[in-house]
């Protein structure tokens, strides 16, 4: 009697695709390099050209405005590479073409000259554009619709991302700043190249997802040809509007690789009890540090609060990251208080700020994701997703700008301004939550009701 041979693509492993392992650990890589490069952006640039590690010696002004335009450009680059994905290669062998550049780009910025660092940035740029969208895409569609493990999956593939970000700013961080920036850019590639083969290996897992819908195939046709129902079209509006509470999310949240970086470095004891001097890049750990410890907890309080009746939706959660992502400024806005009287601030005011940035970061980014593999048009998957990272970049940009400010403005003055401003827009959303929420028509509720929905309008629209 033949042997029945399963399919991998089809096997799991605690209670998930293998798939999303294979796309967890090529994310775990990716965020590696793209970490530890950030860990080293603007300290590389501000150091000094005499110094015995030296760099390029340029104003803290010049370092954010270079640091804002770097990473809006990483990911509105997501806007193009969705767009590739939808209509020419397919989510799949995007991610491929993305992992390629990468590996190049952070090889490339391993040279030492500044030439090579701008070539590094734009295949960086290029490579973060096909990648980071259809990854994310990728793992929503292991999961057919309406599955409860969806959030879960998107939680364990976020902890990749994390322990990735958390591992490369101390060992890219530490030899970069503490022997040679370009051996830590160096270390980024190694960890781009380990995140390739991981996919390149893992491909057999993934047979039946990320692929390209084509018209030459009739039932990928009807979804290409089919118009959107006037419920598609409620959610991508209400996809759109949450695009911009992401927006603001990331534009105060990445004053860690910008102001927060700097100012770690420049104004913060780092004295570890007489001991040794903290190395101001691995302080861009932290974050991933409380990510890792906390995703469990916040994962279960939102359990707790969604058994028991209350507000759970995936704007509600994002709300409550951004007054609670805003908050962790406040311990930044003391900091500077005791910089402004004794010349330097305690490194906890940094922990704490980081500790409440982790917190709101774990109530709004993993369930945002998850949100837009919900609403999403299956035919505009992609682009929808390329366009959050797109929001995602316009964040950075702004944070540039915020950074910028400070040098100005000064820093308590900003660190203040997004804790009142910030809380109030949180408040703001909460507010309005029934509205936004009639626009979802109930996608994240019980399956049934959506499929009454669904074939109602259906049933309208051919009468």
């Amino acid at each position: 009697m033949p042997t029945v041979t399963q399919d991998p693509s089809k096997s799991e492993l605690f209670g998930h695709p293998k798939g999303l392992y294979i796309l967890f650990f090529t994310e775990l890589w990716e965020r590696f390099s793209y970490y530890g490069m950030r860990a080293l952006f603007t300290l590389f640039l501000v150091a000094e050209t005499t110094s015995n590690n030296p760099g390029f010696g340029w104003t803290n002004n010049e370092a954010l405005a270079l640091y804002g335009w770097y990473t809006m450009l990483v990911y509105m680059s997501s806007i193009p590479g969705g767009w590739i994905a939808d209509r020419f290669l397919g989510q799949k062998k995007t991610v491929m073409l993305g992992g390629l550049l990468l590996c190049i780009g952070h090889a490339v910025l391993a040279l030492n000259s500044e030439t090579s660092f701008y070539v590094g940035c734009l295949f960086i740029i290029l490579g973060v554009g096909g990648l980071k969208p259809n990854i994310s895409s990728m793992v929503g569609g292991l999961y057919k619709p309406k599955d409860e493990r969806r959030d879960l999956g998107f939680y364990i593939f976020y902890m990749g991302i994390n322990i990735g970000g958390f591992i490369a700013p101390i060992i890219c961080g530490y030899i970069g700043e503490k022997i040679n920036w370009h051996y830590g850019f160096g270390l980024a590639a190694i960890g781009m190249l380990i995140g390739q083969i991981v996919y390149i290996w893992g491909q057999k897992y993934l047979k039946n997802v990320g692929n390209l819908i084509s018209n030459k195939n009739e039932a990928d046709r009807e979804i290409l040809n089919k118009p959107l129902t006037k419920i598609e079209k409620d959610r991508v509006v209400v996809l759109l509007l949450s695009f911009l509470l992401i927006i603001l999310f990331w534009a105060a949240f990445e004053q860690a690789g910008g102001l927060m970086n700097l100012y770690a470095k420049q104004n913060t004891d780092r004295n570890f009890f007489g001991l040794f001097t903290v190395p101001a890049s691995v302080f861009q750990s932290v974050n991933s540090f409380f990510i890792i410890t906390l995703a469990t907890a916040v994962g279960a309080f939102w359990l707790k609060w969604r058994k028991k009746g209350h507000e759970a939706s995936s704007l509600f959660k994002i709300a409550i990251g951004i007054i609670i992502m805003a908050l962790g400024f406040g311990f930044m806005s003391a900091a500077a208080v005791e910089t402004e009287a004794t010349g330097s601030s305690a490194m906890y005011w940094l922990i704490l700020a980081y500790l409440f940035h982790s917190i709101g970061e774990l109530c709004a980014s993993p369930v945002s994701l998850s949100f837009i593999t919900k609403l999403a048009p299956l035919k505009y998957a992609s682009i929808i997703m390329g366009l959050y990272w797109a929001a995602t970049g316009l964040g950075n940009k702004l944070a540039g700008y915020i950074g910028q400010s400070a040098q100005h403005l000064g820093e308590f003055e900003i660190f203040t301004g997004i804790t009142v401003i910030w809380s109030l827009i949180g408040l703001v959303v909460i507010l309005l939550m029934k509205p936004l929420k009639r626009l979802t028509h109930g996608a994240e509720d019980n399956e049934g009701k959506i499929q009454d929905e669904i074939a109602n309008e259906l049933e309208t629209s051919t009468s």
